[in-house]
């Protein structure tokens, strides 16, 4: 792009420049310039100074404010010749400042050589972007290779005393829903985002997974626990803790398991203060672990174990509800209220996903 206006200037650089292969418009005025390159940008553009309207100074400092504009290279064209006039073109952002009258040899020279840069610094900024791209896309693959590890691993705890099956893909969905909904209520607006409720997604299924180490007398018992045996089943949250704290020292910036480790301790804990291991209450307990805790209450109430029946979904509603303020945080308890039929629904339809009649 030429930018001239004296039509005799503008006349001389297209006979030059087209025969060597360079598709050159013109223009007389600064503002058709601007607005010609915002539609079209050129791959260099050559600046007359003293315009009307707008100076050339004030053309390239349009461009460089321009984030779309802002790497094309600009030649100052000009009869000022004075050190004080060019150190002002390269203050303003002029790559180069060539003195009028000029050397057809000199402006060829210039041009192929800034063009030639300016592909080079094309090239490079492509090679980048799909370097970026590749990395990504590694980053991804082995995040997700992590989390199917993580849940790999939680799926075996599971597999010990789970009858029912999805026991964790369902408590991940109901985590999910639980705390999307809250995010979008007050207080949690501005502590819930989109990373939050990722981690709360992938980290609610390490909520039992301490229960590995509990005997399979006590955890396989048809009937109900002694209180010695309920003081073993307890540990598992505190084992489970442990386990993940473990993982955390050696990586101290992973917030998903950092995560985990709230949920595997403080899943049992009661909005009272009533709960295990550590008496907490109300938001002393992580909020993470508050809602793992209605969600992981409705899924187990609706499952058959070994040692109970599967409870309907309207007594499960109404046994949540009646806690809330007590067992479980008003709150969240409050959101479970308006999100319960999406609740039946989506334990319905996995149930009917495995060939299981949904009965109660």
């Amino acid at each position: 792009m030429v930018v001239d206006d004296n039509p005799s200037n503008l006349r001389l650089m297209e006979e030059m420049l087209r025969p060597r292969g360079y598709e050159v418009r013109s223009f007389p005025r600064g503002r058709m310039a601007l607005a010609a390159a915002r539609e079209t940008p050129p791959d260099l553009i050559l600046l007359d100074i003293n315009m009307p309207e707008m100076t050339g100074y004030e053309v390239c400092d349009r461009l460089k404010s321009s984030a779309q504009l802002c790497k094309i290279p600009v030649i100052f064209l000009s009869a000022l010749s004075t050190p004080a006039d060019k150190l002002q073109g390269f203050r303003f952002g002029g790559v180069d400042y060539i003195s009028k009258p000029f050397q057809f040899e000199e402006v060829q020279a210039r041009v192929d050589a800034h063009v030639r840069l300016r592909q080079f610094q094309n090239r490079i900024e492509n090679d980048n972007h799909r370097l970026q791209e590749l990395v990504q896309i590694q980053v991804k693959r082995i995040a997700e290779g992590h989390l199917a590890t993580i849940f790999a691993i939680a799926k075996l705890a599971e597999a010990r005393d789970d009858q029912t099956g999805e026991h964790l893909e369902r408590i991940q969905t109901f985590c999910k829903l639980l705390a999307e909904e809250l995010s979008r209520r007050a207080p949690y607006r501005t502590t819930i985002d989109n990373d939050w409720i990722g981690d709360i997604f992938h980290a609610s299924p390490l909520h039992d997974i301490g229960k590995v180490a509990i005997p399979d007398r006590i955890l396989l018992k048809p009937g109900k626990l002694t209180a010695a045996e309920f003081e073993i089943m307890k540990t598992h949250s505190l084992l489970g803790a442990q386990t993940l704290k473990e993982v955390h020292e050696r990586y101290p910036d992973n917030k998903l398991i950092a995560m985990g480790i709230e949920v595997a301790r403080s899943h049992h804990e009661r909005w009272d203060g009533t709960g295990y291991p550590d008496g907490l209450r109300q938001n002393e307990i992580p909020l993470c672990a508050r809602i793992l805790a209605v969600a992981d209450c409705y899924d187990a109430l609706r499952s058959a174990r070994c040692y109970k029946e599967a409870v309907p979904h309207d007594e499960t509603c109404a046994i949540i509800l009646e806690n809330g303020g007590t067992h479980f945080d008003p709150a969240v308890t409050a959101v479970f209220r308006d999100l319960s039929e999406t609740f039946r629904e989506v334990r319905s339809g996995m149930d009917k996903i495995r060939g299981v009649s949904d009965g109660v």
